[in-house]
């Protein structure tokens, strides 16, 4: 597949942490598996992720524009950075992947132009096995 016609998937620090976190938790061991499974994803290809340019995909969106829907983002109650995390997955990917309930349960009740889902909601819809 092309790399302009993948997905791009834009993943939360809660996110890429999730598998330091403390396993004993079967909610926190689930999140890790989607978390390994997007990874093996986006390794075979699958999926791009949004990130800086070293590590993965730049981000291609126009900055001042995300960083003007950032500052809207945190005037509606939205913590600094996670409004800067939502505006910037507005502006570069196909989608927001967050641990973070809180921050899941606002994108969507704000009805964002990204879908934001929780890892394990991303594999069982994109069938990521």
């Amino acid at each position: 597949m092309e790399r302009r016609n993948r997905k791009r998937l834009y993943l939360d620090i809660c996110t890429l942490c999730r598998p330091f976190a403390d396993q004993s938790q079967m909610r926190i061991r689930f999140e890790t598996t989607a978390y390994y499974l997007i990874i093996q994803a986006l390794q075979a290809a699958r999926y791009t992720m949004v990130v800086l340019e070293r590590l993965g995909t730049a981000a291609d969106c126009d900055v001042a524009a995300a960083r003007a829907r950032a500052e809207n983002l945190h005037f509606r109650q939205f913590g600094i950075a996670d409004a800067a995390h939502v505006a910037f997955a507005e502006a570069a990917a196909d989608f927001f992947i967050s641990c973070d309930d809180r921050l899941v349960k606002r994108c969507k009740r704000e009805k964002l132009r990204v879908p934001t889902v929780n890892p394990v909601e991303f594999t069982i819809a994109e069938d990521l096995k």
